[in-house]
């Protein structure tokens, strides 16, 4: 739990790596995902995880995988430049509701009680965090637009990523994953005709390091650990930590509601996490 929250963590600032990155906004997520990859194929060696010989199935969900985060930190970070940072972050996190209802269909039951009151309970949560600062107008619709697909694809990025978690190590499905994602960003930057190489290397380092090895390299070792459900409610602690960021940082106000709704948001976890045990 402590690594699915660190996941989160980790990938809820990856919007001010990009804003600081002076390369294009695709040509910094290409960076994110090219620049760990050595570090990946190194640490899957040297943690005995198998590079070659993995089933066709497995191999086929993480590269399919991989081409769906390609295409969701292309349009994410987009959208981080046309639009209101807490939108970005609310909107590129809506896949947390397919994963959670592909969690519910999963269990091939009808849903408990408590599982229906942590879904309650987070969505409630994240639409109060963001109720004051979330703006939507006809200046920033474009880039919200690229936001909610990015989520859409992140959610397709997950689900199937998830399922080849059960039999292969994590830093071998983030070096294929990666392996798949990276083609997709430097096309679509170069299509955009964006400067691909940035002046100053600090951002993107600090997006690669925080998003990518931290951020991504917990998410996906923590998904062999938990179902679907968890994982899409975590997804939303995102908008808590947005919040909390902002606070910390440009001393925006935090009012009885913010609190309200971080506690909705990390009560929602405790019932799904207790429920799943019992």
């Amino acid at each position: 739990m402590l690594a699915l929250l660190g996941a989160n963590v980790a990938l809820a600032l990856g919007p001010w790596w990009v804003r600081l990155a002076d390369s294009g906004p695709v040509s910094a997520g290409f960076w994110r995902i090219a620049l760990p990859l050595p570090l990946f194929v190194f640490l899957a060696r040297a943690n005995r995880q198998p590079l070659t010989g993995i089933p066709k199935r497995s191999l086929i969900a993480v590269l399919l995988a991989g081409l769906f985060f390609g295409t969701d930190l292309a349009s994410w970070h987009i959208g981080i430049g046309m639009t209101r940072l807490g939108n970005a972050t609310l909107f590129g996190n809506s896949g947390s509701i397919i994963v959670m209802v592909w969690g519910l269909v999963a269990l091939r039951r009808r849903p408990h009680r408590a599982e229906w009151l942590a879904l309650l309970a987070a969505t409630t949560g994240a639409m109060i965090l963001f109720g004051r600062s979330l703006e939507i107008s006809a200046r920033t619709l474009v880039g919200d637009l690229f936001c909610l697909f990015a989520g859409l694809c992140y959610a397709f990025y997950i689900i199937p990523l998830q399922k080849a978690r059960e039999s292969l190590g994590s830093w071998a499905l983030l070096a294929w994953s990666g392996l798949a994602s990276a083609p997709v960003l430097l096309a679509i930057a170069l299509l955009r005709s964006e400067p691909i190489f940035p002046h100053v290397w600090w951002p993107v380092l600090g997006l690669a390091l925080g998003s990518q090895v931290v951020g991504q390299g917990l998410l996906v070792w923590s998904l062999k650990h938990f179902p679907p459900l968890v994982i899409g409610l975590a997804l939303l602690c995102q908008p808590v930590i947005g919040v909390l960021a902002g606070w910390l940082a440009f001393g925006e106000t935090l009012s009885p509601w913010d609190g309200f709704g971080m506690a909705l948001v990390a009560g929602a976890l405790v019932i799904a996490r207790g429920g799943e045990k019992d």
